[in-house]
């Protein structure tokens, strides 16, 4: 046979194929995109090899709820998440995206994704609408499909996008859909789904979401009816294929156990699988996932194949409020917070709102006390990191609100608000350090089949955190540090698992025929780079900023049988593909 049989030779690597088979010493070759050998003695040379002496060789991460629906068009590797071994990204989470959307609304839906995934508009005005060239579901399907990417993707219906374009924003955000207007959203969808979507999603955490539209009211999946949804679901029964992905917190539209029944109910309808966003481990209360997950596997018995995306991510928040819209569940504070700059200023500065906002933040309800434990703890304890380099202000950084309060006689609310005033909303406020107990996130994943890390939320918030490096984080925490996953098992849920639950066909295992989607990285080596906080880029168009984390240890990063990173640096390549139906 030729010298160049092979396109690529992994050599003398430890291979951990995803499927919990034991680790063991192996070759990998690589011909035309997919994995053409896997230990044995080669047939032929190859192209390029990569030396993989002392590494691990395993499957491409599969990122299951990322908003890079816009950053795609403008970064092909849909970075942070590209840097931390990420292959496969689905895109349209929550009900959230740009399809179907009629030629007048697109600067309507660029608005909505600023407040409820704070994407920048600037970076959207100058990335995204040069390309955009579509108006319905299979125009934006065609349109991605032709765009360059560095990693693979999948695509939901975005629920929300689909109720305004067949309903109108106003009438899809009060009222149920009408019998003509349901059969077209779910001709729309048949046509979605024909053209390879992948199923729906939908955020639905009631009238006080904690992301809330451009203006302040809900979104309009917040609101929408059971029946509007069980419709929807009635198409993937029909088809019998496509998933769900949900986000519908505790004690969100109707309650916790409502909510959780009407999830499995949901499933029941589809007879497909549901993606339940999002399974968190309390550090200090284990019974609260123990019972999330002793609720999954109720659903499991009963038929409804319904999986957990645990929020495994260590990330810090560190925020200004010209930017911040994660406390839109208290209304005092989303009155606070939407609107222009002097809009805001104004309303910071009003002691009537301020009361209201000291009140519902000190008497949180469970939703808002749950939401400000994932996003920085209670305001109290925040941190003031910067003051706009404000000399009479420097006396507070380093300082916590409760501290400032405390020595000045004040609500430390009065304190944060002071200073985002003072500051023209630039001061700055750091997260205290979550105390995650390793033994519980563990817990979260070793006691049922039917988690897996994830919930990176990829593309979104992107100036107060970064998801995207979850991958990283959790082989460096629970694998490597704490020793309380197996690498076996990591990797099973990284990549085989989440692939079987969203449907992508011959990805997620390191296996002879299989798409060559590959990470080679030392266990050893590996860092999230800096480790809390992410650093500030101007990387984005339109001259905006960003944080990110970058990885350390990841020596190559292969999709489709190319490598796109080596060592840490960009390749330029893109292979990534558009999977329609999970296939490609």
């Amino acid at each position: 046979m030729a010298a160049d049989e092979f396109d690529v030779h992994i050599k003398g690597g430890t291979i951990v194929d995803g499927t919990r088979v034991p680790r063991y010493r192996g070759d990998v070759w690589i011909k035309d995109g997919r994995i053409a050998q896997i230990g044995g003695r080669p047939t032929g040379g190859a192209r390029q090899t990569i030396d993989a002496d002392g590494a691990i060789v395993c499957p491409g991460f599969v990122d299951l709820h990322t908003h890079y629906d816009a950053q795609i068009r403008w970064d092909p590797w849909c970075t942070i998440s590209g840097w931390h071994g990420v292959t496969s990204v689905v895109l349209g989470n929550c009900g959230f995206g740009f399809v179907p959307v009629k030629p007048e609304f697109r600067e309507r839906s660029m608005l909505t994704m600023v407040r409820t995934e704070a994407i920048p508009m600037d970076a959207m005005k100058e990335g995204l609408l040069p390309h955009w060239d579509w108006e319905t579901i299979p125009e934006y399907l065609d349109s991605l499909d032709r765009a360059p990417k560095g990693v693979n993707c999948i695509q939901y219906m975005p629920t929300a996008s689909l109720m305004i374009y067949v309903m109108g924003l106003e009438a899809a955000k009060s009222r149920e859909a009408t019998p003509v207007e349901k059969k077209e959203m779910q001709r729309l969808l048949h046509e979605g789904m024909d053209a390879g979507l992948c199923g729906f999603s939908i955020q639905r955490l009631g009238p006080d979401s904690v992301q809330s539209d451009f203006d302040g009211t809900p979104m309009v999946t917040d609101t929408m009816t059971d029946d509007d949804i069980f419709v929807l679901a009635e198409v993937l029964r029909q088809r019998d294929e496509g998933f769900i992905q949900i986000t519908q917190l505790t004690g969100g539209l109707k309650g916790d156990t409502d909510d959780l029944d009407f999830q499995a109910r949901l499933a029941e309808v589809a007879q497909r699988p549901v993606l339940h966003n999002v399974v968190s481990a309390s550090p200090v209360d284990p019974s609260i996932h123990r019972r999330r997950i002793a609720w999954l596997e109720e659903c499991q018995r009963n038929g409804q194949r319904v999986f957990g995306q645990g929020g495994t991510i260590r990330s810090g928040f560190a925020f200004t409020l010209e930017n911040w819209n994660l406390y839109d569940s208290s209304p005092a504070w989303r009155e606070a917070t939407v609107g222009s700059v002097e809009t805001r200023l104004a309303r910071m500065a009003d002691p009537e709102l301020r009361e209201r906002i000291k009140a519902e933040t000190d008497n949180a309800s469970a939703l808002f006390s749950q939401l400000q434990g994932g996003v920085g703890g209670p305001p109290r304890k925040l941190m003031v990191t910067g003051v706009d380099g404000r000399a009479e202000l420097e006396q507070y950084v380093g300082r916590t609100l409760q501290d400032i309060a405390s020595d000045e006689g004040r609500h430390y609310i009065d304190v944060m608000l002071d200073l985002s005033v003072a500051t023209g909303l630039q001061a700055e406020f750091l997260g205290t350090q979550r105390s995650d107990s390793g033994e519980n996130m563990a817990e979260l994943i070793n006691a049922s089949p039917y988690t897996f890390p994830g919930v990176s939320d990829g593309g979104a918030h992107t100036k107060f955190f970064n998801g995207g490096a979850f991958t990283t984080d959790f082989l460096i925490w629970l694998v490597r540090d704490e020793g309380r996953v197996t690498l076996e098992e990591a990797h099973y849920r990284l990549s085989a698992l989440p692939a079987h639950a969203a449907g992508f066909r011959d990805r997620g295992v390191l296996r002879e025929g299989a798409a060559a989607d590959v990470v080679v990285y030392r266990l050893e080596d590996l860092a999230v780079d800096p480790h809390w906080i992410g650093d500030v880029v101007h990387d984005f168009p339109g001259g905006e900023w960003r944080r990110v984390q970058r990885a350390k240890g990841y020596r190559s990063i292969i999709v489709n049988g190319v490598e796109t990173f080596a060592d840490g640096e960009c390749t330029g390549s893109t292979p990534g593909r558009l999977l329609r139906h999970g296939r490609g």
